[in-house]
């Protein structure tokens, strides 16, 4: 089935509802935390344009993402990356994390784009676009940010490491610094370690992180 990956407007505002569905329906499967989002907050990305959705040709949801903009506008994330499951292993996740980054790089040419995620795909996709895995604070330190992890199952965990530390891994792309090809692919195997559940310290991690920059 043909799947349409566009940036949203005010022709899809209809789909805020099942979104916010999708999303809490991929939190239960993951098992991980996925902050909950309500529809009028779905609907505000849509109106300020920025937010990417897939719609099968049969009208379906397919998929969705957004961003936000942290620091004043120093600081963009790329979040909310969904994709309903009969839709998944078709490439789909790809082609809306491609169209929301190059959205971000539009809107925000001189921002820091960031993602924060549990999801291995995501973290691939993102490393082969040149992100590269960070430690916390190497993203925004906007209290506003951090405060939508608060509908997340996992935010005990990040309070109790002073918000420095999480299950989801950082990652980031920062316009004033080109990353080689060689350092993409160290970056993969980096988080394809991290998929595995190889177990890692924190401290071990920051090394790690800190030898990537």
């Amino acid at each position: 089935m043909k799947v349409d990956v566009l940036v949203a407007d005010e022709s899809h505002l209809g789909y805020a509802e099942k979104i916010c569905d999708l999303i809490y329906i991929s939190a239960q499967e993951r098992g991980t935390g996925i902050a909950k989002r309500t529809p009028e907050y779905i609907r505000e990305k849509i109106r300020d344009g920025k937010a990417v959705i897939a719609i099968a040709e049969d009208g379906t949801l397919a998929g969705y993402s957004y961003i936000e903009t942290w620091g004043h506008t120093k600081f963009v994330a790329n979040s909310g990356l969904i994709v309903a499951h009969e839709f998944r292993k078709t490439g789909l996740a790809r082609r809306i994390k491609h169209m929301t980054f190059e959205l971000s790089r539009k809107m925000f040419p001189y921002a820091k784009i960031f993602s924060i995620t549990t999801g291995l795909a995501v973290m691939k996709i993102n490393t082969e676009m040149g992100f590269r895995p960070v430690t916390f604070s190497e993203l925004t330190d906007d209290k506003e940010f951090w405060a939508g992890c608060e509908g997340c199952k996992n935010i005990d965990i990040l309070k109790r490491n002073d918000y420095k530390l999480c299950l989801c891994t950082g990652l980031l792309y920062d316009p004033a610094k080109q990353v080689t090809e060689k350092e993409k692919e160290e970056n993969l195997n980096f988080i394809s370690k991290i998929g595995k559940g190889i177990a890692m310290p924190f401290k071990a991690i920051n090394k790690k992180l800190k030898s990537t920059r």
